[in-house]
């Protein structure tokens, strides 16, 4: 089963169109059940919160999401910062996988006061994600840890406690805490500042970073079916960078430990066969 996911990363907003050759409302009176037979279920956002990873300027920001299932499976519950992950076997209940996200940069360009610091790249990031249903469709454990593919960027390790709550037919409620740890490699080319680095920005001092906890934090949503086609939902996700994440002068000089992402996403799903 494929869960539904999201990669949270910054781009433009983008705009997906709703006809293809071959698409068809997932809600067709003809549609047939086979093994051929999928519902595509494609999504976007829109973001307002920080500019950059301990920023304490907001600006919006735009992101798509993709979910894919077999005609006939249930969807399958999922948070709004879940990101992309297929589920490939269980063990004892355990759903495990591939997931693969993408990582939001920084330059002077989001904030003057950056001048004189090295840029953070946007990059592609994969790894495994395990998710465990102590009460089925009700209270979900996730974990997801996450290796940069390129530039050096480091490891990211997620976890995740939700309570999905449907409210009536058409609303589905969802709320947990989250935490999160980077090893030293993310840590340090997201917070540190090096000597040169503080000579040219005049703004911060020199300061070295090591991995660890990172943030702890908090997610909410709600999700309303419109159709069976359609669906939207609002959130709010809620972190507090700890730790060197939270001490480095980007932070709490230039920033701000405090992050909030408030957003709203629509869904459009289709049936395709193959």
């Amino acid at each position: 089963m494929v869960s539904s996911g999201r990669a949270s990363f910054r781009v433009a907003a983008v705009s997906l169109p709703l006809i293809f050759m071959g698409f068809h409302p997932a809600s067709s009176q003809d549609a047939k059940s086979s093994k051929s037979q999928w519902i595509i279920t494609l999504g976007g956002s829109i973001e307002y919160g920080p500019s950059f990873e301990g920023s304490k300027h907001l600006s919006f920001s735009g992101m798509p999401s993709f979910d894919f299932r077999r005609l006939g499976e249930a969807p399958e519950y999922s948070a709004p910062d879940d990101n992309i992950d297929y589920g490939l076997f269980k063990i004892g209940g355990v759903e495990i996988g591939p997931v693969v996200g993408l990582r939001g940069g920084r330059s002077a360009f989001d904030d003057s006061e950056l001048q004189g610091l090295h840029p953070v790249q946007w990059n592609l990031d994969a790894g495994v994600f395990a998710q465990y249903w102590p009460i089925e469709d009700r209270l979900r454990v996730r974990a997801e840890t996450r290796q940069a593919l390129w530039g050096g960027d480091g490891l990211l390790a997620d976890l995740y406690l939700d309570w999905f709550q449907p409210v009536g037919d058409r609303w589905l409620l969802s709320a947990g805490p989250r935490l999160s740890l980077a090893n030293g490699t993310y840590i340090r080319n997201n917070f540190a500042v090096s000597a040169e680095e503080a000579a040219n920005s005049g703004r911060v001092e020199a300061f070295d970073a090591n991995g660890g906890l990172k943030s702890i934090g908090f997610t909410v949503a709600a999700t309303y079916t419109l159709s069976p086609a359609w669906s939207v939902q609002i959130y709010d996700k809620y972190s507090r960078l700890v730790g060197d994440a939270a001490d480095s002068p980007i932070t709490s000089r230039l920033g701000s430990a405090d992050q909030n992402v408030i957003g709203i996403t629509l869904n459009r799903s289709f049936q395709i066969g193959f």
